[in-house]
C-alpha cells in the first residue's frame, strides 16, 4: 500500500494514509499484549518491520509536498506507526528532520500543520532513545523556541511539551551522556521563561510552561545557578495560585527529586507552609502529589531544614506545620494517602527524631486503628513496617520497641475495649488485622532478636500453648511464623510442639495459622524442619491439606533468590516423589495445593522437572492428570522466567488435555489455556489453530450433561457442563486482548451469538465481549449486528414471573443493564444506525419508560468512562 502514497490525487492520497494507519491500528493490541510475541514467526509485526524503511523513503518524499492535507496524513501515519513500533524510526531521523523543519517554518503553513508537526516531533523524542537526535539538536532547538513564542496559544501549548521532551533528550539524567548541551541552556529557558512570567494566558500554556519550566532546572539547573533567584520565586507564585497550584506541585517534586541537587533554600521557607496547608484540601490529586513533593523535600534538604542556616524555632515550625496536618490523612478509607503519609513520617523521623516526641495525641492513635483495619496491605502496610522500624530507632520516650509492642497488640489481649471483630466472629479482630499486626509485632522483634526480642518469643509461645482464647493464640502463630522465617527462634524445642500442637484446635483460623507457622519457621531452619514436614505429610493423612499449605509456604519463600534456591536444591527430588504420592487425591482442594506445589518447584528447577511433569501426562488416572495441568498453570507468570523457552517447546503436549476424555481434566486444561494466554500469549499464538477448534467445541451445551435433581417436591436441573463453558467463553475474552490477529473473527462471533442465549453467566461473559468487539473490530461485528441484536433484545424486553424471588429479579436487572451496555457499543459503531433491525429496536426502547431511563444512564455512563470497558479478572 506505501507504494502509492505518490498518488496525485489529493483526497485519494488521504484515503490511502487512512487506511494505512487503520491497518497499523489492527496491529497494537498484538504488540502491546505480548511484545515476547515479535519474535515468533511472521506475524504482522515482523512484515510491519520489514516495510519501515520504504514506508519512510515513501513518506519523505510527501513530507516536502505544498500540500497541507498530504503533509498531515504523513505525520499522523508516522505517529501511529510510533505509537505500534516505539523506537522503529532511529535508523530514520535524518531523512525526516528536513521535512519537519520545512513545516514549522513555512509561512504557508497553517497552525494546525505547526500543532500536527509538533505533536509528530513530541511523539518522535518520546518513543526514541536520546542519542539518536543528538546530531540533530542545532537545527531544531530554533524552530521549537520560536514556536513557543508564536502568538497562538495552541501553538505555544503543543511547543512547550516538546521543549520538556528536548530537554531530557539534550541531557538524559539516567544514563550517562558526553553531549554538549550548554549552548542552547539560555535559549530553552528564555523561550519558557517568557511564557512562565505572563499572567494573562491560556491555562493550558501556563500549566505546561509551569511543566517545562520545572523539567528545565530539574535538567539544566546547574547551568542556571544565576537565574534562579529570578525563576524559583515564581513557583512560589504559581503555588500559591488555585489553578496553578497543582502543577506548580508536581514540578517542584520534579526539581527536589533531581540528582543535580538544585539549591531550593531560598524558598522553602515560604513554600513548605503552604504546601503543608494543601494537605487539609477535598483535593485527593492535590494531597498526593503534596505528600510525595513533602516527602521528597524531607528526604533531599533535610540538612536545610534542620542546619544551622535555620533558628531552631523556624525548624520547628516548619515541621510542625506538617505534622498538625497528618492525622486526618490516616485512615482506611484511603490507603494511597495514607501510605505516602506514612512515608513522610518515616522522612521526618529520620531527619528530625525530636519530631516524633509529639504524635503520641494525634498521629499514632491514627496508625493503631489502622492496623485494625481489614482493608490494609500491600504498599499501606510495607510503609507501616518501615515507619515503625524508624521509630524505635528514633529512641523517643515512651515509644521504645517494649511501648509500641503493647499498643499493638492490646486490641488482641484486651478486646473488650475494643469492637473491630465481625459480630458473628470469635476473634478479637477482623482477620486481616492479625496478619497485619503479626507483620508489624515481627519486624520490630526481628531487629531486637538478640536482647529483649528473644523474651518477647518465649511469652508467644507460652500464649500459644497456655492461653484459652483463639485471637491470642492465632496471633501468637503468625507472629512466631513472621519471627521463624527471618530467624532461628526454636531455641527450647517447644515451638515444634506447639505448632502442631494447633492443628488440632477447633478454630479454622487457627488451624490455617499453624500451618503458616510451620511453612514460615521451616524457613528459618530447614535442615531441621523440612524433613520433618515431609515426614509428616507421609503419616498424617488427618494433617494432610494443612501440612501441604506448609511446604506451599515454603517452596514460596525459597524460591525468591539463587542463594534461597540453593537451600532447597537438596531436598527437591524428596518433595517432588511425596507431592505425586498426593496427586490423585479425591479431595480437589488438596489436589490443588499439591498442583501448586508442584508447579512452583518446577521453577526451581525446570530442565530436569518439567520433563517430569509431561511424562505424567499419560497418567491412567483422571485425577493425576488434572493435577499435572494445574501445576503447569504455576508455572506461567507475565515476567521472564528460565523455564520460558522450554514451555515454548512443551506447551502444546499440556494443552492437548483440552480433548481429555475427562471432563474436569478438560477444564483446568482450558483454565492452564486462559493463564498463558493472558501472561505470556506468545506461548500459546502459533497453537491456536489447533486449540481454537476444540475451545469452541467447549462453549456448546451439552444435553448429556444436565440432569434433573429432586430436592423434596422440586425438581432442579443442574448443568455440569456449565463450569467447562465458561472457563471456554473465559479463555475466548481474553484472546481479543491477546491474539486477535490470529482469531477468525467471524467464526468466534457464531460462538459469541450463541453465548448470547445461553446461562446467566455465559450471557454476562458475551456481552463484555461484545463491547469489546465493538472497539477492536467494528466492520466484522456491523456485518452481523442484525444476527446479534435479536438475543439482546430477548434479554432486554424479558420479565421476570411476579412470584419470583428476590434474586431472580436482581439478576435480571443485572442482565438487562448489561445487555444495554453491549447494545450502547453497538450503536455506537460508525453506520449501525443504518441497520433497520437497530432502528427498530431503538424505538422500542425509546417507547418504554423503564428501558429508556436505563439506556440514557448507561449512555452518560459510557461518556464518563475513560476506558473502554471494565475489564474483567478471570484469572
Amino acid at each position: 500500500m506505501y507504494c502509492v502514497f505518490s498518488e496525485r490525487e489529493e483526497n485519494v492520497k488521504a484515503d490511502i494514509f487512512h487506511a494505512y494507519i487503520s491497518l497499523l491500528r489492527q496491529t497494537r493490541p498484538t504488540v502491546s499484549a505480548d511484545p515476547d510475541a515479535m519474535e515468533q514467526g511472521e506475524g504482522p509485526v515482523n512484515l510491519l518491520q520489514v516495510q519501515i524503511p520504504s514506508i519512510v523513503r515513501a513518506v519523505h518524499k510527501q513530507l516536502r509536498e505544498k500540500s497541507i492535507k498530504t503533509r498531515q496524513g504523513c505525520f499522523s501515519l508516522l505517529t501511529e506507526l510510533i505509537q505500534v513500533l516505539p523506537g522503529a524510526l532511529a535508523d530514520h531521523i535524518s531523512v525526516l528532520i528536513p521535512g519537519i523543519i520545512f513545516s514549522l517554518g513555512d509561512k504557508n503553513s497553517s497552525s494546525n500543520m505547526k500543532i500536527d508537526t509538533l505533536a509528530f516531533l513530541n511523539c518522535l523524542l518520546s518513543n526514541h532513545q536520546p542519542f539518536v537526535f543528538h546530531p540533530h539538536v542545532p537545527i531544531i532547538v530554533k524552530p521549537i523556541v520560536s514556536a513557543v513564542g508564536d502568538q497562538f496559544y495552541k501553538i505555544t501549548s503543543e511547543a512547550l511539551l516538546v521543549t520538556q521532551q528536548l530537554v531530557k533528550v539534550i541531557r538524559p539524567l539516567d544514563v550517562v551522556c558526553s553531549f554538549d548541551f550548554t549552548p542552547y541552556v539560555q535559549a530553552l529557558y528564555q523561550s519558557t521563561l517568557f511564557r512562565l512570567r505572563a499572567a494573562d494566558i491560556d491555562q493550558e500554556v501556563k500549566e505546561r510552561a509551569i511543566a517545562c519550566m520545572g523539567q528545565i532546572i530539574s535538567n539544566l539547573g546547574d547551568s542556571l545557578q544565576s537565574e534562579l533567584s529570578t525563576c524559583l520565586p515564581i513557583f512560589l507564585e504559581r503555588l500559591r495560585n488555585e489553578i496553578t497550584r497543582l502543577t506548580t506541585v508536581k514540578s517542584l517534586t520534579l526539581i527536589a527529586a533531581s540528582p543535580l541537587k538544585i539549591d531550593l533554600r531560598p524558598v522553602l521557607g515560604e513554600a513548605i507552609p503552604i504546601l503543608a496547608s494543601f494537605l487539609r484540601k477535598n483535593h485527593r490529586a492535590l494531597k498526593l502529589s503534596t505528600l510525595t513533593c513533602l516527602d521528597v523535600l524531607v528526604r533531599n534538604y533535610g540538612a536545610s531544614l534542620t542546619g544551622a542556616m535555620m533558628t531552631d524555632i523556624v525548624k520547628e515550625a516548619m515541621i510542625s506545620d506538617i505534622m498538625k496536618e497528618l492525622p486526618p490523612l490516616i485512615n482506611e478509607t484511603d490507603l494511597h494517602i495514607s501510605q505516602l503519609t506514612m512515608n513522610l513520617l518515616t522522612s521526618l523521623s529520620q531527619i528530625d527524631r525530636a519530631s516524633m516526641n509529639h504524635i503520641q495525641t494525634g498521629i499514632l492513635p491514627q496508625i493503631m486503628e489502622l492496623i485494625r483495619s481489614p482493608l490494609l496491605q500491600g504498599g499501606a502496610l510495607n510503609s507501616m513496617l518501615e515507619f515503625f522500624q524508624a521509630l524505635v530507632a528514633t529512641a523517643t520516650p515512651r515509644l521504645g520497641f517494649k511501648e509500641l509492642l503493647e499498643m499493638m497488640t492490646k486490641p488482641i489481649y484486651e478486646p473488650q475495649q475494643f469492637s473491630s471483630s465481625p459480630s458473628h466472629s470469635s476473634l478479637a479482630l477482623h482477620k486481616q488485622a492479625f496478619y497485619s499486626i503479626s507483620r508489624c509485632f515481627a519486624v520490630l522483634t526481628v531487629g531486637q532478636i538478640s536482647g529483649a526480642g528473644q523474651a518477647i518469643v518465649e511469652k508467644l509461645i507460652y500464649d500459644v500453648k497456655k492461653s484459652g482464647q483463639d485471637s491470642i493464640k492465632l496471633f501468637g502463630l503468625l507472629t512466631l511464623g513472621e519471627i521463624g522465617k527471618k530467624v532461628d527462634i526454636d531455641s527450647s524445642g517447644e515451638l515444634l510442639k506447639v505448632i502442631v500442637g494447633s492443628f488440632s484446635s477447633h478454630n479454622e483460623e487457627v488451624k490455617s495459622a499453624a500451618s503458616y507457622a510451620l511453612g514460615n519457621v521451616s524457613v528459618g531452619n530447614l535442615p531441621k524442619y523440612l524433613p520433618f514436614v515431609l515426614n509428616e505429610i507421609e503419616t498424617q493423612p488427618k494433617r494432610q491439606y494443612l501440612l501441604l499449605h506448609s511446604l506451599k509456604e515454603i517452596i514460596s519463600c525459597e524460591s525468591v533468590s539463587a542463594s534461597t534456591i540453593s537451600h532447597i536444591q537438596p531436598y527437591i527430588e524428596n518433595i517432588w516423589t511425596i507431592l505425586f504420592h498426593h496427586a490423585e487425591c479425591a479431595e480437589e482442594g488438596t489436589r490443588n495445593v499439591v498442583a501448586e506445589c508442584l508447579g512452583k518447584l518446577t521453577l526451581l528447577a525446570p530442565i530436569e522437572l518439567l520433563p517430569k511433569l509431561k511424562e505424567n501426562l499419560s497418567s491412567p488416572s483422571a485425577l493425576t492428570r488434572s493435577t499435572v495441568v494445574t501445576a503447569v498453570k504455576f508455572t506461567i507468570s507475565d515476567q521472564p522466567q528460565a523455564i520460558d523457552s522450554l514451555l515454548r517447546g512443551s506447551i502444546g503436549d499440556f494443552l492437548h488435555t483440552i480433548q481429555d476424555p475427562d471432563l474436569n481434566v478438560r477444564r483446568v486444561a482450558l483454565v492452564a489455556f486462559n493463564s498463558a494466554a493472558h501472561n505470556k500469549p506468545s506461548l500459546i499464538r502459533d497453537l491456536l489453530n489447533k486449540i481454537l477448534p476444540h475451545l469452541y467445541e467447549e462453549t456448546k451445551v451439552r444435553k448429556e450433561l444436565i440432569r434433573e435433581v429432586e430436592m423434596g417436591p422440586f425438581k432442579h436441573t443442574v448443568d455440569d457442563g456449565l463450569d467447562i463453558r465458561k472457563a471456554a467463553f473465559e479463555c475466548m475474552y481474553t484472546l481479543l486482548d491477546s491474539c486477535l490477529d490470529r482469531i477468525d473473527i467471524f467464526d468466534f462471533l457464531n460462538h459469541v451469538e450463541d453465548g448470547l442465549k445461553d446461562h446467566y453467566d455465559i450471557k454476562m461473559l458475551t456481552y463484555l465481549m461484545l463491547v469489546r468487539l465493538s472497539h477492536l473490530c467494528p466492520s466484522a461485528v456491523l456485518q452481523r449486528v442484525d444476527r446479534l441484536l435479536d438475543p439482546l433484545r430477548s434479554t432486554c424486553t424479558t420479565k421476570v414471573k411476579a412470584n419470583s424471588v428476590k434474586q431472580e429479579f436482581e439478576k435480571q436487572e443485572e442482565l438487562k443493564r448489561s445487555a444495554m451496555r453491549a447494545v450502547a457499543s453497538l450503536l455506537a459503531i460508525p453506520d449501525a444506525d443504518k441497520s433497520p433491525l437497530m432502528n427498530e429496536f431503538m424505538s422500542q426502547i425509546k417507547s418504554n419508560v423503564e428501558l429508556s431511563a436505563l439506556f440514557e444512564s448507561i449512555q452518560k455512563d459510557v461518556a464518563s468512562t475513560p476506558s473502554e470497558t471494565s475489564l474483567m479478572d478471570t484469572h
